[in-house]
């Protein structure tokens, strides 16, 4: 089947976008892994029996994950398709393809959401579905918005994060949010030193076409320049760009200090992700089946944040240990005074429902 552009469903989406109604929160728990396993994936399980699915039908789900196995999020892959076949006694299979066998994110979803039966669940970042009309998940990308971890975990548990996962289906796209994660704060990394935000004036920097990561880059003096994700390590290499930025674990086990071997902590967005089930693969599954897959998505949740901050601290010191050169921002004003421009522009249409996550802070 052919594909439908993004652009193609912004079209189609913008009218059902704007009539969506914001809810108020409902309240927030803490980042524990015990609270992460009665969170927002746990909340939309169906009404079946889990323990019952060991004698459905046999059905394989393909995942999509564009990272290593080793990362923060492929790990959290592996265990997604662990508990999913423990739970129903195999009679579902996850079929993790990871490095980005299968495409990048947006690649992955325009086959998904253009119908393409071959992927069945992607790992994509939170934001993604922005570029088909998910207003909402925009705000997960805005600049200096989680303070924290224990920040973006409070949203993750609360009553307000099915409103972001449901959303794609209110828009009557064919996919629907079942977990969250994070694989840590977001950092620029260059090819040569940098020493602070005046140094990134004139620089070309990877961005993957996103308004808020060009407005971003843009309001650092720099040029975003897109490159997929597939071709950036050459693109380090060649000089098509002088820098890009990537949760610290990514940055490491996709080999990038290689070419760049400059790190600066500016932590400039939490790397929040979510995984989407497309609704011909959701329906090929019993309801026992259903409800197993939540019940490891839930799970999943929990392992995810009890992951993250552990892997993160253990390859920043790797890195260091390494040699590579890891500059400390003390001082984060100056770059929130950079993104201020960016970030009005892409919450003003949605005030309300921003302010609730700036005020789901620990």
């Amino acid at each position: 089947m052919k594909k439908i552009s993004r652009r193609s469903f912004l079209a189609a989406a913008g009218v059902s976008a704007a009539a969506l109604a914001l809810t108020a929160c409902g309240g927030s728990s803490n980042s524990t892994a015990a609270s992460t396993a009665t969170s927002a994936a746990a909340s939309t399980a169906p009404a079946g029996d889990a323990a019952a699915a060991a004698s459905d039908p046999k059905v394989t789900l393909v995942y999509a994950e564009v990272n290593p196995l080793d990362t923060i999020v492929g790990q959290t892959g592996s265990h997604f398709k662990e508990k999913v076949e423990e739970l129903t006694g195999g009679s579902v299979v996850v079929d993790v393809q990871a490095s980005g066998v299968l495409g990048s994110e947006n690649d992955v979803l325009d086959a998904i959401l253009g119908g393409s039966t071959s992927i069945d669940i992607s790992r994509i970042s939170a934001f993604a579905l922005t570029s088909y009309g998910c207003n909402k998940s925009k705000l997960l990308s805005i600049p200096f918005t989680f303070e924290n971890r224990a920040h973006f975990w409070n949203f993750a548990n609360s009553e307000l994060a099915p409103e972001f996962l449901n959303e794609p289906q209110e828009l009557g796209l064919p996919v629907r949010g079942i977990f969250y994660g994070e694989e840590g704060f977001r950092h620029f990394f260059t090819v040569k030193p940098v020493s602070g935000i005046a140094d990134f004036k004139g620089l070309k920097l990877r961005v993957s076409n996103d308004p808020v990561m060009n407005g971003m880059v843009e309001g650092l003096g720099a040029n975003p320049t897109v490159v997929s994700f597939g071709e950036l390590y050459s693109a380090l290499q060649t000089g098509v760009v002088d820098g890009a930025e990537q949760p610290i674990a990514n940055y490491k086990s996709n080999a990038f200090p290689e070419v760049a071997n400059n790190l600066i902590l500016d932590g400039h967005t939490l790397g929040a992700v979510q995984a989407v089930i497309t609704d011909n693969a959701w329906n090929k599954l019993t309801e026992n089946q259903q409800a197993a897959v939540m019940e490891a998505a839930a799970d999943t949740q929990a392992f995810n944040a009890d992951l993250s901050e552990t892997a993160e601290n253990k390859v920043l010191d790797e890195l260091k240990s390494s040699g590579c050169n890891v500059v400390d921002v003390p001082d984060k004003t100056p770059w929130q005074e950079a993104c201020a421009k960016v970030i009005s522009e892409n919450t003003s249409d949605q005030a309300e429902l921003y302010q609730q996550l700036l005020d789901m802070k620990a």
